[in-house]
C-alpha cells in the first residue's frame, strides 16, 4: 500500500522548520496539542482583539482595547525602586498616559521621543479619571501602521509562548499548506458557497470581525465539514468491509427461545421484541452482522442478548457472552442460569482465574461444542480458546472498546456475527461519529416490575438521620448499597473513602449488616462479598463505583451515594439503577457536601427529576463534551479540533450520507474525487481506516 501522498509531506515535518520556532518553542507547542505544522492549521484562534484606529481614547470604556495615534509630551522616570516609567502622551482629544515596568530610559527615549508622533494598540486603563495604558502591544511611526492588523486573532498559548511566536509559527505553517484536491462535492461545495481548503484555512486563522470566529462562519464550518467526512468515511469504511465479508446463515426454529420466553412470567417488552427480530433477521442474513443494542438501565438487554444467543444454539452453532471484568460476567452466569436449564442449553464460564486441568476442560469441551454459551471476559478471545462452530460474539459494555478493537473481535469464529451492547444512552451525536459502523437497535421501555427509584438530595450535615433511618430499613429487612467514591484515606482530596465508611457504618449497624467491595480487592473476596450481598447474608454493601455496571440485586432498595457531586451524570445514573429491579419501592439518596458549584447543582437536581436516561446523556454531553462521556478507553473517540458534534448534528448527518454516496459509487476510492478524499484521511490522520482495509 503507498504511504502518505508527498505533497503532505511540509504538514508533517519537524516544527522546526517553521520561521521563528527553535528548539525552545518546539518544546512548548505539545502542551498545545501541536507536534507538527499540520496541528497548527487545526488550532484556529479562539477570538479576536479589534485593533481598528480610533481617533481618540476619550469616552471610552475600561479595559477596551485602542489603537490611537499620540503625541509624545513628556518622559518621567520612576521616582521609587518598583515605580513604573510613565510617558505623557496626547491624542487628539485627551492624554493618555502609557507605563511601563522594568524597562530601560535609553530604549523608551529611543522608541517615544519628545515631540514624535507614534500609534499606540494596547488596553486601555482608568486609573483616578485618568487614560492610561501599560505595556502597549504595538508602538509603530504612523506610516507604518499596517503593520497593526485591524483585527489580530488570539491563539490558545502556554507558558513561554507569546502571542506574537504564536502568530508567527501559524503563517509559516499556513506557508506550508499546499493547494490540495477537492474532496467535497462540487455541487455542494458551490451550493454551501463555502471556499476551497486552503483559503478556508487563511479565512480561519485572519479574521476580519467576531462573525468570522463563529462555528456557522463559511471558512469554520467547511473545515469541521472535512473533519466530520474524514470521520465518517472511516466509519463507512469498517462498515463496507463489514458487509463484504461473508456472513452465515443463522437460522433458529425458536423452540428454545420459546422454551425461556413461557417460562419467564410476563410479557417482553415492545422494544425486546422489536430489537430481538431485528437480532434474528441480522442472523437469518448472509452478510455478517454487527449490531449495536443500545438501552437505558434496566430496559431488559440481557435477555434480548441470551434470545439472540439460542437462535445460534437452535441453528447447532455456538454463542459467545463477553463481560468487561469478572464480576459482571459472573453476574450474567448467575442470571442466565435458569433460563438456560429452562431452554436444556449447557452454560458455561472462562475467565483468567480458570487455570491447570479446570482450563483444560472446558477448553475441551469448547471446541468439542459440548458447551453451547460461554460467558467470559476478555481471556475467551485468547489464541487457545477454539471454538467448535461459533456463530454470535455479544460484547457487554461497547464503550470500552475502542474501533479498532470491534474489528477485531468477530475473527474468532467463521464469519461470526457480533452483537454489542452498551447501558450507557448514546446521543444522536455521539452514536453518528462512534458508532456509524453499526446497525443499531434501541430499547426505550422499561419491563414489567421496574418500580421508579424516589431520588432525593440530603446534605452531608444530615449523617446521623440517614443512618438513622437505614438502621431502620435493616429492620425491616431491606438492603442498601453505600457507594463511596475512594477505597481509601486520601491526603489530598477530603473524600469519605470506602475502607472509612465500612468501619464507621459496622459500627453503627453491626459486624454481621455490613459488606465492603472495591476493585482493589483480590477476586476472591470480592466475589465473596457480593456473594453475601447477594444471598442477603449481609444487608449494607458498602462499595466503590465497582458496582457501577451489571451487578443484579433484586432485592435491594436503597441506594445511597456519598459525594454525589463529585461524580459524572452517567455514572449517577448507572448507580441509580441498580436498584428498583424488584416490586419494592426503591429510594436513591444523593448524599452531598455543600456549597454545592452551579454545575454541581444542575447535575444532582436534574438526577432527582427525571430517570430517563437519553435525557441525561444529552445533558451529561452537553456538560461535560464527548471526550469523557464514553470513558477514558475509548480508544476509538475522535477527538475534533474545529467540528463539534452536538451543536453541527446536521452537518454530521450530511457528512455521513455523502461519505456512504462515495462509496457506493466508488466503493476504493479510486475516482478523482476517491482520491481526493484518501488524501483528506493523510491529513487528518485517519489512515488507518486504509491500511485496515486494505484500499490504502
Amino acid at each position: 500500500m503507498s504511504g502518505r501522498p508527498q505533497i503532505l509531506f511540509p504538514l508533517f515535518s519537524a516544527l522546526t522548520s517553521l520561521d521563528g520556532v527553535g528548539p525552545k518553542t518546539a518544546q512548548l507547542l505539545p502542551n498545545l496539542g501541536v507536534e507538527k505544522p499540520r496541528d497548527l492549521l487545526f488550532n484556529l484562534p479562539e477570538g479576536g482583539i479589534d485593533r481598528r484606529k480610533r481617533d481618540s481614547v476619550q469616552g471610552l470604556p475600561d479595559g477596551t482595547t485602542v489603537t490611537v495615534e499620540i503625541e509624545i509630551l513628556s518622559h518621567h522616570a520612576p521616582s521609587g525602586k518598583g515605580r513604573p516609567y510613565r510617558i505623557v502622551t496626547q491624542d487628539s482629544q485627551t492624554t493618555l498616559t502609557l507605563i511601563w515596568f522594568h524597562a530601560r530610559a535609553a530604549y523608551l527615549e529611543n522608541l517615544l521621543p519628545l515631540g514624535a508622533r507614534r500609534v499606540v494598540s494596547g488596553k486601555l486603563e482608568l486609573f483616578e479619571g485618568h487614560a492610561q495604558m501599560a505595556h502597549p502591544d504595538y508602538v509603530v511611526v504612523p506610516d507604518q501602521v499596517a503593520d497593526i492588523p485591524d483585527y489580530e486573532p488570539v491563539y490558545p498559548l502556554t507558558a513561554g509562548l507569546t502571542r506574537k511566536a504564536a502568530i508567527k509559527a501559524v503563517g509559516s505553517a499556513l506557508d506550508k499548506a499546499p493547494d490540495l484536491p477537492e474532496w467535497i462535492d462540487a455541487e455542494f461545495l458551490r451550493r454551501k458557497e463555502w471556499p476551497a481548503w486552503r483559503d478556508a484555512l487563511q479565512a480561519a486563522h485572519h479574521p476580519q470581525h467576531t462573525d468570522d470566529l463563529a462555528r456557522n462562519a463559511p471558512a469554520r464550518a467547511r473545515l469541521a465539514y472535512d473533519e466530520f467526512f474524514a470521520n465518517q468515511l472511516t466509519l463507512s469504511l469498517a462498515r463496507a468491509r463489514v458487509r463484504r465479508a461473508q456472513g452465515r446463515v443463522t437460522r433458529g426454529d425458536g423452540s428454545l427461545q420459546r422454551k425461556v420466553v413461557d417460562r419467564l412470567g410476563y410479557a417482553l417488552t415492545g422494544a425486546q421484541l422489536r430489537s430481538a427480530q431485528e437480532i434474528a433477521a441480522d442472523l437469518a442474513s448472509d452478510r455478517k452482522m454487527y449490531r449495536l443494542l443500545q438501552g437505558d438501565v434496566g430496559s431488559g438487554k440481557t435477555l434480548v442478548a441470551f434470545l439472540s444467543l439460542l437462535v445460534a444454539v437452535e441453528a447447532g452453532g455456538q454463542g459467545v457472552l463477553m463481560a468487561p471484568t469478572e464480576i459482571l460476567a459472573r453476574q450474567h452466569l448467575e442470571s442466565l442460569q435458569p433460563l438456560a436449564q429452562d431452554a436444556g442449553v449447557r452454560l458455561d464460564i472462562l475467565t483468567g482465574r480458570d487455570g491447570g486441568a479446570t482450563r483444560a476442560s472446558k477448553l475441551k469441551d469448547v471446541a468439542d461444542g459440548q458447551i453451547d454459551v460461554l460467558v467470559g471476559t476478555h481471556a475467551v478471545f485468547q489464541a487457545d480458546v477454539t471454538f467448535h462452530d461459533l456463530r454470535l460474539a455479544v460484547i457487554d459494555e461497547q464503550h470500552r472498546f475502542g474501533v479498532q478493537q470491534r474489528l477485531d473481535l468477530g475473527a474468532k469464529g467463521q464469519a461470526t456475527d457480533v452483537l454489542v451492547m452498551t447501558a450507557t444512552p448514546i446521543p444522536r451525536s455521539l452514536a453518528l461519529t462512534n458508532f456509524g459502523d453499526m446497525d443499531l437497535s434501541v430499547l426505550d421501555e422499561k419491563p414489567p416490575g421496574r418500580t421508579p427509584v424516589e431520588t432525593a438530595l440530603v446534605s452531608a450535615d444530615k449523617f446521623d438521620q440517614v443512618i438513622a433511618r437505614l438502621r431502620q430499613a435493616v429492620i425491616d429487612g431491606r438492603q442498601a448499597y453505600w457507594v463511596c467514591p475512594l477505597v481509601d484515606d486520601s491526603e489530598t482530596r477530603d473524600l469519605v473513602s470506602a475502607e472509612d465508611r465500612f468501619k464507621r457504618l459496622r459500627a453503627a449497624l453491626g459486624d454481621e449488616v455490613v459488606g465492603l467491595v472495591h476493585g482493589q480487592m483480590p477476586t476472591e473476596q470480592k466475589d465473596a462479598a457480593m456473594e453475601a450481598f447477594t444471598s442477603g447474608k449481609t444487608r449494607v454493601l458498602v462499595a466503590t463505583t465497582v458496582i457501577e455496571v451489571g451487578v443484579n440485586v433484586p432485592s435491594a432498595s436503597i441506594m445511597i451515594i456519598e459525594h454525589a457531586e463529585i461524580f459524572g451524570l452517567a455514572q449517577l445514573h448507572q448507580l441509580r439503577g441498580r436498584v428498583g429491579r424488584g416490586a419494592e419501592k426503591s429510594t436513591c439518596l444523593l448524599l452531598y457536601h455543600p456549597p454545592l458549584s452551579q454545575s454541581g447543582t444542575r447535575r444532582l437536581t436534574l438526577l432527582r427529576d427525571t430517570e430517563d436516561g437519553f435525557r441525561i446523556a444529552e445533558e451529561d454531553l452537553a456538560m461535560r463534551g464527548a471526550g469523557d462521556l464514553l470513558g477514558t478507553a475509548q480508544s476509538g473517540l475522535p477527538r475534533f479540533r474545529i467540528a463539534d458534534a452536538e451543536s453541527q448534528t446536521a452537518l454530521l448527518v450530511t457528512a455521513r450520507d455523502d461519505a456512504r454516496a462515495l462509496l457506493t459509487r466508488d466503493p476504493d476510492l479510486k475516482s478523482d474525487r476517491g482520491e481526493a478524499a484518501r488524501t483528506l484521511l493523510w491529513l487528518l490522520e485517519q489512515d488507518r481506516a486504509l491500511r485496515l482495509l486494505g484500499v490504502g
